[in-house]
């Protein structure tokens, strides 16, 4: 079963929940339904021209101190 990443519309909490079907969580924080899944962020190898290796992140947030795909959710 995935794990999906959610965010409140109620109170901005972001969290991550276990999900089976089409089950649609409640926000642990303060039980509001109104939830909306995030695009979560995935890492990723390349190789370089030359054949060296670089690590990638896909959907990184702008700020390093959260792990948000936008900055609406942090308030930076």
């Amino acid at each position: 079963m995935p794990i999906y990443e959610y965010c409140c519309e109620a109170c901005q909490e972001t969290f991550e929940k276990l999900v089976f079907g089409s089950e649609k969580p409640d926000c642990p924080s303060c039980n509001s339904k109104q939830v909306n899944r995030l695009m979560s962020t995935c890492g990723f190898l390349s190789k370089g021209s030359g054949g060296e290796t670089t690590r990638s992140t896909a959907g990184s947030s702008a700020c390093g101190g959260c792990a948000a795909t936008s900055c609406s959710t942090c308030g930076h």
